[in-house]
């Protein structure tokens, strides 16, 4: 009754769903069997509520007859449930009455009522001493937060499930807790703590109810690949058994990271337009599709550079499989945001790569600092004068 292994939480396969139905990249024809699959999970789980508000959202005809229904055996399964935790409370002894209690949180939990399903999690954890128990209760919590992306809830939960860590808990749990924060930091854009996390759970992964292995080591790759410097990719990842075994049944993955790792820039190009519709249908990583596109810009741009003191434009468009105007509009945005330390001669068509060294950083970054420290000195002063 505690935690399945080995399938998707079918909460996180509906909101999966959900997302590719309010998705404006997914075609109308997929949308009509994406509906049928959302109503039937919601039908199968009592999920009231949120079918009235995907009626409310996606203009659905409402079924009263249903909805009646619902709400009519909801209050007679909470009654069953309440006169269990009765009985086991009178007649039966403390493991009992816990396990009444959690059968009732796991029931809000199906039909999605949230805010009653966190409350009785609260009221299990009373009952709870194992630290191992009051783990599972915390990933209750974690892939409630996970359906309706609620990442202070999540952020709270990894806190206290790593607080509950410092009294005990077992290693099996320990690497689910690694995968769960990982999720966390790549939803909300730190990618490079994502990867980390990924990285360390790889040999250990057991978190089948987040999502399948092969998106597991997808996301590891992605966010690996912005991450990591060249020779820890090969080493953690391009060379990693674990990796390889998956690495070709995802679509352009395998071309995608070899591709970068190799040099081959062209053939990394053509791989990561086709990994884009993964990427941009993907609930965790959509929000911050754009950003990710332009990370990875910038690695193969600054890897490409790395090799020369000059190159000329032509050289690094043909390397690229791209125009001159393009290499050219996208190095110009590049280098007037700092992420590329080279400049463009417009006349000569010749990149100039202009790397600092860490002294001269420190030194930079010394004298801007200061600077600012000294504006704000004589800003205080005019107002203490005053």
């Amino acid at each position: 009754m505690e935690e399945k292994e080995a399938t998707q939480d079918v909460k996180l396969i509906l909101a999966h769903k959900l997302f590719l139905l309010r998705a404006p990249d997914v075609p109308d024809i997929e949308k009509v069997q994406l509906k049928d699959d959302v109503l039937a999970l919601i039908r199968a789980d009592d999920m009231v509520m949120l079918y009235e508000s995907c009626c409310q959202e996606f203009g659905w005809e409402l079924d009263q007859e249903f909805i009646d229904s619902m709400k009519n055996k909801i209050p007679d399964e909470v009654k069953k449930l309440d006169d269990r935790i009765v009985d086991a409370e009178e007649n039966l002894g403390e493991s009992e009455v816990r396990e009444a209690m959690l059968a009732k949180a796991l029931f809000y939990i199906r039909i999605g009522d949230k805010e009653k399903a966190l409350d009785q999690l609260k009221v299990t954890e009373g009952k709870t001493v194992a630290v191992g128990q009051k783990m599972d209760l915390v990933f209750h919590t974690l892939r409630l937060g996970f359906f309706s992306l609620d990442f202070s809830l999540i952020s709270t939960s990894i806190d206290k499930a790593k607080n509950l860590f410092e009294e005990g808990g077992d290693w099996e749990r320990k690497n689910r807790l690694k995968v769960y924060e990982g999720l966390y930091c790549m939803s909300t854009r730190n990618f490079k703590e994502a990867a980390r996390l990924f990285l360390d759970s790889i040999s250990t992964f057991t978190t089948y109810e987040l999502f399948p292995y092969d998106t597991f080591i997808f996301y590891t790759v992605l966010t690996s690949i912005i991450s990591l410097d060249r020779v820890s990719l090969k080493q953690q990842v391009v060379d990693a058994p674990e990796i390889l075994t998956v690495l070709d049944k995802i679509p352009h993955l395998s071309d995608f990271l070899n591709a970068l790792y190799g040099c081959q820039y062209k053939a990394f190009f053509i791989a990561f337009a086709g990994l884009t519709d993964q990427i941009r249908l993907d609930r965790y990583l959509y929000p911050h599709f754009r950003h990710y596109m332009r990370e990875v810009r910038t690695v193969a741009y600054s890897q490409f550079l790395e090799s020369y003191k000059s190159v000329t434009m032509e050289a690094m468009a043909r390397a690229f499989g791209v125009s001159v105007d393009f290499i050219d509009m996208e190095l110009s945005r590049f280098i007037a945001a700092g992420r590329l330390h080279c400049k463009i001669d417009k006349v000569t068509g010749v990149l100039e790569t202009n790397r600092p060294d860490a002294k001269n950083a420190l030194y930079q970054a010394t004298i801007k600092q200061g600077d600012f420290l000294l504006n704000r000195i004589q800003n205080l002063s005019r107002v203490i004068d005053l």
